[in-house]
């Protein structure tokens, strides 16, 4: 099928993953237009500004990460006077956008009513989405994530309707229901049916782990928009292969991404900032939860996960990285210059 130009890759949330670190690292990587925050739970107060610092940092550098990649910040309840207040003090901290989850699987935000929990109501996605949109100000991008229904997908239209109706101006579909949770396969041509009926934008999103995924999955969706999660995790290059192929640009050539030799500083930077943010027992694990997703594609990152698996001593990363990038072919002066992390 002809390759559409002008692609769009957008990072997924990944709540325990995705955070704003590993945006910041795959952000610089490249191949990312667009990135959305992971969720700030919204229950019955109005939340302080240190809690959406705290989990967007980006808002302190103008809703971008250091990369210069906007990013929309994720908000999840189901109380729409109460999304409507948060939703509004948000705005003053200067999100690129503010996203809205309907599509949570866990079952601790399922019992409370928030994620994709809505999608049994899609009155309530109207209320929600309506609120919120009045709250802030018109030029403040307002968009949504919801999955193809809670039990079944019979009310995944409807449930798109509501949303479109409600005023959001874009809309991200992972193919998949909360029963079917993350197992394979992802039903993109369901999104296809979505995207007939709705008249506002639509992401496709769900199992895209190579570009053979992203073509398969535009042609099913029909989306030239695609959000990668676990992906990404697994592979920092996929972005930029992905939009290659897509605009049009690939050749028989290897498709262009990331090399180890060029994920070895990424690493480094990851160890970095992890370090300057969280307790020295959580560091390690942050660093093999990566690696773990990294030797999916990387042998280079199996290695170095079997050697790492059962060391929980940073100083001991720190020496194994520092012989890391010595030994890299790599020079230590084509390293890129170390940006200081975002703090809240």
């Amino acid at each position: 099928m002809k390759a559409e130009p002008h692609a769009t890759v957008l990072l997924a949330p990944m709540e325990g993953l995705l955070d704003f670190v590993l945006r910041d690292i795959l952000t610089r990587a490249g191949g990312i237009d667009r990135c959305v925050s992971e969720f700030i739970r919204i229950t019955d107060q109005l939340l302080p500004e240190r809690v959406f610092t705290r989990i967007v940092p980006e808002l302190y550098n103008g809703g971008r990460t250091l990369a210069g990649v906007p990013v929309r910040a994720q908000l999840l309840g189901s109380d729409p006077g109460c999304m409507a207040e948060n939703a509004a003090r948000l705005a003053t901290l200067g999100p690129a956008g503010i996203d809205l989850n309907f599509g949570c699987p866990a079952a601790v935000v399922n019992r409370h009513g928030g994620g994709a929990a809505l999608l049994k109501e899609p009155e309530t996605l109207l209320a929600v989405v309506s609120a919120v949109r009045r709250a802030v100000p018109a030029d403040m991008p307002v968009s949504a994530k919801m999955r193809l229904g809670y039990h079944d997908d019979s009310r995944a239209v409807e449930c798109a309707l509501a949303i479109a109706e409600g005023g959001a101006g874009e809309l991200v579909v992972h193919a998949r229901t909360k029963a079917q949770a993350y197992k394979p396969p992802a039903y993109w041509e369901r999104i296809a049916d979505i995207r007939a009926a709705v008249q506002i934008p639509v992401v496709a999103n769900g199992e895209i782990w190579t570009v053979d995924d992203a073509r398969r999955c535009r042609e099913a969706s029909g989306c030239s928009m695609l959000m990668i999660g676990r992906g990404a995790v697994a592979d920092p290059g996929l972005g930029l292969a992905i939009k290659a192929s897509m605009d049009g640009t690939a050749t028989g050539l290897p498709q262009p991404g990331i090399t180890w030799a060029e994920l070895v500083p990424l690493l480094a930077e990851f160890w970095y900032v992890v370090c300057t943010r969280l307790d020295a027992r959580a560091r390690p694990g942050r660093l093999k939860q990566w690696l773990n997703f990294l030797r999916r594609r990387f042998p280079q990152a199996e290695a170095a996960y079997q050697l790492l698996k059962t060391i929980t001593d940073p100083a001991l990363i720190d020496e194994w990285l520092a012989v890391l990038v010595e030994a890299d072919a790599r020079r230590s002066a084509d390293l890129p210059e170390r940006a200081e992390p975002m703090l809240a």
